[in-house]
C-alpha cells in the first residue's frame, strides 16, 4: 500500500499522536509536521480573520443597524465562536486531522452530511478569497495615490481592466507563498499581524486622546456600560441584522486548526491557539469600538459610524481626522496589510480541507498530492488559486451587484459549518458527557449552544434573503438574489457530492472514514 492508502493500526503514530485501537480510517497525508508552535498558529488564526479589514467594513453597517450598542453585538457575536471553538479544540485532540469540520462531521454523521460540511467550508473560502483580493487591489491604488498625492492613479482602480489585473496578480503572490509552505507563511505573517496591530493600537489610543477636544466636541461621546448591554438594542430584527455582522468578523480563527498536522503538538497546540486568536480578537474589536464610537459618535452624518457614504469603509474617512495627514496613511497601510496577509492565509484551510477529502476519496485523488520538498497540498493550493481568481474576474464582469449578494451569501456558509461541527462535537463524544464535569460542560452543553445559536442565526439570515431588499437589492423572479445564490451554492455541492458518489462509492458506503469509532488516545 502507498502511504494514501495505509491506515493506522494499533501502537503506529500520526504526527506524534499515539493510535490506539482502531483509528476509524484516519489517515497521515504527509505535510510538513512540526512547522509551527503555537505562536505561529495563533498568528495564522489572527491573520485568516483579517481584523484591521473586518473593522473597516463593518464597523459602520454594525453602528447603522444597532447605534451605541455596537460594542454590545461584538461581544454577543463573540459568544458563538467561543463556544464552537470549544468544540474544535475537544474534536481536534481526539482528531487531530487537517480536514477538521469534514473529518469529524463524516466521523459523527456519516459521509453525506460531513461531505457538504467540507463543501460549506470550502466555497465560503473560496467566496472570501475573492473578496480579500478585490479589497487589497482597492487599498493598493489608494495608498499608491496617497503616497504619490495624485488622484488619478487612484482612479485606476476604477479601471475594470486594471483592477483585475491587479487582482489576478495579488491572487497569484498569495498562492505562490501558500505553495512554498507553513515555514513561508508564517515568516510573512509575523510581519503583516504586527505591523496591522500596532497600527490599530495607535489609532484607539490618539482617538481615545481626542474625545472631547478640538474637531471632536461636537461628535464624542461619553462611555456608558449600556453600550455593552445586547438587550437594549430597539428591537430584535435589528439585534439578528448586527449579529450576522459580527460573527462574519470573527469567521477564519479555525484556520489554525485545519494546519494541525503541520503544527507542534498536533493535538493541544492548535485549540489553544485557536483560544488565543478568539481573545485577541474580542480585546481587538472591543477596544477600537469603544474608541471610534466615543470619538466620533453613531450617528449618520458628517464622520458618525453610520453615515452611509462612509460606513462600508470607516477608516478611510477617520485616518486622516483622528490620526493626522502623517499618521493617517498608515492606516490605510494597515488595511492593505490586513487583507493582504488574510488572502495569503486563507489558503491553509481550503486547501487543507481539499487535500483531506481527496486523502479519504471525497474528491479525485490528484487533490492528495503534496509537494515532495515544501511539504503542502500543491495541487489543491493551486486550484484554489485559480478558482478564486476565475470566480471574482466572472463576478466582476458580469455584475457589480452578484458580487455584492455573493459576500452577503457568506455567512449562510458560516453558519451552516461551523453549526455542523459544533452538533458533531456532541454526538460524536455523546458516550462520554458524564464522566466528568468538564466533559459534559466543554464537549456537550458549550458546543450545544454554540450550534443552536449559529442555527438560529442561519434561519433568520435564511428568511431575510428571501426579501429582494437584501444585499443589493436585487431579485430573480420576485426572490431576492442573496437567497437564490445562498441556495444555489449549496445545491451544487449536492449535486458534486452525488457525482463523486457515483465515482468513489466507498467513501460513501462509509467504509474509508468509518463512523463511530474510537477517537484517537493522546499520550502525555
Amino acid at each position: 500500500m502507498t502511504q494514501l492508502e495505509a491506515r493506522p493500526q494499533a501502537g503506529d503514530k500520526v504526527r506524534g499522536v499515539d493510535v490506539t485501537g482502531d483509528a476509524g480510517g484516519v489517515r497521515d497525508k504527509g505535510l510538513g509536521g512540526d512547522s509551527v508552535g503555537l505562536m505561529g498558529s495563533a498568528v495564522i488564526g489572527i491573520s485568516t480573520v483579517a481584523p484591521v479589514y473586518c473593522l473597516t467594513s463593518t464597523l459602520g453597517s454594525t453602528a447603522g443597524e444597532v447605534g451605541v450598542q455596537m460594542p454590545a453585538v461584538f461581544l454577543a457575536g463573540f459568544l458563538p465562536m467561543l463556544l464552537v471553538a470549544f468544540a474544535y479544540r475537544e474534536l481536534n485532540r481526539a482528531m487531530p486531522d487537517c480536514g477538521t469540520s469534514f473529518t469529524w462531521t463524516v466521523k459523527a454523521f456519516g459521509p453525506r452530511l460531513g461531505w457538504m460540511c467540507g463543501w460549506g467550508l470550502v466555497i465560503a473560502t473560496i467566496i472570501v478569497l475573492s473578496n480579500l483580493a478585490g479589497v487589497a487591489t482597492s487599498y493598493f491604488w489608494l495608498l499608491a495615490g496617497e503616497v504619490s498625492g495624485n488622484a488619478s492613479i487612484t482612479a485606476l482602480d476604477d479601471n475594470k481592466a486594471v483592477h483585475i489585473i491587479t487582482c489576478l496578480a495579488l491572487i497569484a503572490a498569495a498562492t505562490a507563498i501558500s505553495y512554498r509552505g507553513m515555514t513561508a507563511t508564517k515568516g510573512v505573517q509575523y510581519a503583516l499581524v504586527g505591523l496591522q496591530l500596532v497600527v490599530l493600537a495607535v489609532f484607539v489610543t490618539m482617538a481615545f486622546q481626542q474625545v472631547g477636544s478640538g474637531d471632536f466636541a461636537a461628535t464624542s461621546l461619553d462611555f456608558s456600560w449600556s453600550w455593552l448591554n445586547p438587550f437594549a438594542v430597539q428591537s430584535f430584527s435589528a439585534f439578528t441584522a448586527g449579529l450576522s455582522l459580527a460573527i462574519f468578523v470573527y469567521w477564519g480563527w479555525d484556520a489554525c486548526l485545519t494546519a494541525n498536522e503541520e503544527t507542534t503538538g498536533s493535538a493541544k497546540t492548535p485549540g489553544r491557539a485557536a483560544l488565543v486568536t478568539m481573545a485577541v480578537l474580542v480585546g481587538t474589536y472591543l477596544a477600537t469600538a469603544i474608541a471610534a464610537q466615543m470619538v466620533v459618535g453613531s450617528g449618520d452624518s458628517g464622520l458618525g459610524l453610520a453615515n452611509p457614504e462612509t460606513s462600508d469603509n470607516v477608516f478611510a474617512a477617520l485616518a486622516g481626522p483622528v490620526m493626522g495627514p502623517g499618521l493617517g496613511i498608515l492606516l490605510f497601510v494597515a488595511v492593505l496589510a490586513s487583507a493582504v496577509a488574510s488572502l495569503q492565509t486563507t489558503f491553509i484551510p481550503v486547501a487543507r480541507t481539499v487535500l483531506a477529502m481527496s486523502a479519504y476519496e471525497a474528491l479525485p485523488s490528484s487533490f492528495s498530492r503534496v509537494h515532495p520538498r515544501f511539504k503542502t497540498p500543491g495541487l489543491a493550493t493551486v486550484v484554489a488559486g485559480v478558482a478564486t481568481g476565475v470566480f471574482y474576474t466572472v463576478m466582476t464582469l458580469v455584475s457589480e451587484h452578484v458580487l455584492v449578494d455573493t459576500i452577503y451569501a457568506l455567512g449562510l456558509m458560516i453558519c451552516f459549518y461551523y453549526a455542523l461541527t459544533a452538533f458533531a462535537c456532541v454526538w460524536y463524544f455523546r458516550h462520554e458527557l458524564l464522566l466528568s464535569a468538564r466533559d459534559l460542560v466543554f464537549k456537550g452543553l458549550c458546543p450545544a449552544l454554540g450550534g443552536t445559536l449559529l442555527t438560529a442565526v442561519f434561519g433568520k439570515t435564511l428568511y431575510d434573503m428571501w426579501d429582494p431588499a437584501y444585499g443589493s437589492g436585487s431579485a430573480v423572479f420576485g426572490v431576492g438574489s442573496v437567497f437564490v445564490i445562498a441556495v444555489g451554492l449549496l445545491l451544487l455541492g449536492v449535486l458534486i457530492m452525488l457525482a463523486m458518489q457515483r465515482r468513489s462509492p466507498a467513501f460513501f458506503r462509509g467504509e474509508v472514514l468509518t463512523k463511530e469509532t474510537p477517537a484517537l488516545v493522546v499520550a502525555d
